[in-house]
């Protein structure tokens, strides 16, 4: 069974930084994308940054310039970190995992969310 466990989120002033993490527990790290999507308050979530096994990252055009994301395999982690937040970033921040499987279609697994607050 796979479980992510994020940390992280909080409350910061526009203009400032955060990082988050998620670790995923699993047997196996075996994984086709893994990264962040986010849900505004009304909005539908979307992607904010994903990343291959192999480190080919993925990024929303809102972010690209000011969010980074990294892989630690060692650690079966992965980390965003955030700079020059904007107030538009405010929104719950949700680990994703797509598990590759042999001989089975990839399995989805999303983490608990974290509350990302920026202040104008």
């Amino acid at each position: 069974q796979v479980r992510l466990v994020e940390s992280g989120g909080g409350l910061v002033q526009a203009g400032g930084s955060l990082t988050l993490s998620c670790e995923v527990s699993t047997s196996s790290f075996s994984f086709t994308d893994l990264g962040w999507y986010r849900r505004a308050s009304g909005n539908q979530r979307e992607l904010v940054a994903t990343t291959t096994r192999g480190g080919a990252a993925t990024y929303a055009d809102s972010v690209k310039g000011r969010f980074t994301i990294s892989l630690v395999n060692a650690k079966k982690s992965v980390y965003l970190q955030m700079n020059s937040l904007k107030p538009e970033d405010t929104a719950v921040y949700y680990c994703y995992y797509r598990e590759m499987r042999p001989f089975d279609t990839p399995r989805e697994y999303w983490g608990q969310g974290t509350q990302v607050t920026v202040s104008s």
